[in-house]
């Protein structure tokens, strides 16, 4: 039975590579910080079969302990301060998990290592973010990075020293360059799940307005589900490398939010949205939209949700959650 580590097990991304892995008979394993994390409960009730292990991608000790006690097969990395609002308010914090967190988590593979022949495989969720104001369109696995945020500066941290280990340690290392990827269990504070919530709740009489920053940003929206197949193939290959993973398509946050407003049956979406300036980013991403060429022809991915559908999805598993008790 082959054996994967997770960090950031409790996201949206680690639930659903844990639903995969577990579907391909993986004994799987989550890395959990601390021992009141408020998503424990929801974790063991949803996917019992994850045993956890404690570790801080802060703290390589812990880090070299979790992979010497589980000594798995492949190592994913989704572990992150992934909001991107938020770092740049918490800076400091970002790169020190989302960027040193990756040289930790690296480290602590190449000092336990693997056997011979089989050694331990790592995944490393690095980020559409990283390339910020692109430099050309669509973004390639050879797009020049020029990050925007203390969120992207770190993943590029992250990605490149990922790339350094493979060059320099022989290490079976690839990164995941992906687009932005939404769900249903996408957590309240992300726009995506802000606006599917307010949907559902402005139809169920339970909220009068959404408020929203700027709805000009263009973004490659896909299906985390979708893309966690993706995460899995790349560890998959005889050769470790890096691939692009989106949908090649770009929409406005003004067209997500319309959509979400449609699938809740509200046809008048502007008289329900409010712009506050106190929501704008010091720096904006204008425009991101992926090339998933290599990914497709090298791996064999396909997105099966389409962004409709990606919405719907979010908006019906809303109003599910906000009817409850009506």
């Amino acid at each position: 039975m082959p054996s994967a580590l997770i960090t950031g097990i409790t996201g949206q991304d680690g639930r659903f590579l844990a639903e995969l892995l577990h579907s391909k008979g993986y004994k799987v394993y989550g890395l959990l910080k601390g021992q009141n994390n408020p998503k424990t409960a929801l974790l063991r009730d949803e996917h019992p079969y994850v045993e956890l292990v404690h570790g801080d991608l802060c703290d390589l000790p812990s880090l070299i302990s979790a992979v010497e006690t589980v000594r798995p097969d492949e190592v994913y990395n989704l572990g992150a301060i992934s909001f991107v609002a938020m770092s740049f308010n918490q800076a400091e914090l970002t790169a020190n998990v989302t960027g040193l967190g990756v040289l930790r988590l690296l480290e602590a593979i190449r000092i336990v290592g693997g056997s011979q022949n089989n050694p331990i495989r790592f995944y490393q969720a690095s980020s559409s973010e990283m390339f910020g104001k692109v430099r050309e369109t669509p973004q390639t696995e050879l797009t020049p990075f020029h990050p925007r945020s203390p969120y992207g500066c770190a993943k590029v941290f992250g990605h490149d020293i990922t790339v350094n280990y493979r060059e320099s340690y022989g290490l079976y290392a690839c990164s995941g360059i992906l687009f932005n990827h939404e769900s249903e269990r996408r957590g309240l504070e992300f726009v995506t799940r802000k606006v599917t919530n307010a949907a559902a709740r402005i139809k169920l009489g339970l909220q009068e307005e959404l408020v929203l920053g700027d709805l000009e940003p263009r973004r490659d929206w896909g299906y985390a589900g979708d893309y966690v197949k993706a995460m899995w193939l790349m560890l998959q290959q005889d050769q470790p490398d890096d691939y692009v993973v989106a949908t090649g398509e770009t929409y406005q946050v003004r067209e997500f939010v319309r959509l979400a407003f449609e699938a809740a049956g509200i046809d008048d979406w502007q008289r329900y949205v409010r712009q506050d300036p106190k929501f704008l980013r010091p720096a904006e991403v204008d425009l991101l939209v992926g090339d998933a060429t290599k990914a497709q022809t090298k791996l064999g991915w396909r997105r099966e949700v389409s962004f409709p559908e990606l919405v719907k999805k979010m908006v019906d598993n809303d109003l599910a959650i906000e009817s409850v008790g009506r």
